[in-house]
């Protein structure tokens, strides 16, 4: 995917546009010394990392508040605090256990003036209350709600990008947890899965 047909498929403002290849250079140089993405997804960066990430608003049309976990290299959030800077209500808060990923997450966020706050921590202890919680490459879809419950509990939708082995995961979930779920094909790749999620509560075992 060339960043022209990024734009065309997302109607990106040209003032986006420039967010994200400043995005790209910085993760690019960051990547060097920090390893937050494979090196051989770089090429493909527009379409693996970017409007994988960006097709979630689709998901979550008129959604202001979103909170990543797990947020990493800044992707979902990043992209989606970009893509939602035209919002004068929009924040995307990114949530990151790792001191490291935080920092790099704040300077992006403080480089392009985005209206995102960067929490250094655990998921499950700094749950804001937001309209979308989502993640990325972060745990298996078990491990991940426990993460989210305190999010979805406070009425968030989960919007969760995962691989081909989703359904197999949102099984296994189902051993531990109570949820409603829905599983649409990813844009970016057919044999990814976007996981939305609402409603959550233990599976009682007695």
């Amino acid at each position: 995917m060339t960043p022209a047909e990024f734009q065309a498929l997302t109607n990106a403002t040209p003032a986006q546009m420039g967010d994200l290849e400043r995005f790209i250079t910085r993760l690019t140089e960051a990547n060097a010394v920090m390893n937050l993405i494979g090196p051989d997804t770089l090429p493909d960066v527009w379409n693996r990392h970017i409007w994988d990430s960006a097709q979630l608003l689709e998901y979550a049309p008129g959604a202001q508040t979103w909170a990543d976990l797990g947020a990493g290299a800044g992707f979902p959030g990043i992209v989606l605090a970009i893509m939602l800077k035209t919002q004068p209500k929009s924040h995307v808060w990114l949530i990151d256990s790792l001191g490291k990923r935080c920092r790099f997450l704040q300077e992006v966020v403080d480089g392009l003036s985005l209206r995102a706050t960067v929490l250094n921590g655990r998921a499950e202890d700094n749950a804001v209350t937001v309209e979308v919680v989502t993640a990325r490459a972060v745990a298996p879809m078990e491990k991940l709600l426990g993460y989210a419950q305190p999010y979805l509990q406070r009425g968030a939708t989960g919007l969760f990008l995962k691989g081909e082995k989703a359904e197999a995961e949102v099984a296994e979930a189902r051993k531990v947890w109570q949820f409603k779920s829905n599983l649409s094909v990813s844009r970016s790749d057919p044999r990814g899965r976007i996981v939305s999620v609402r409603g959550i509560s233990r599976v009682k075992t007695w």
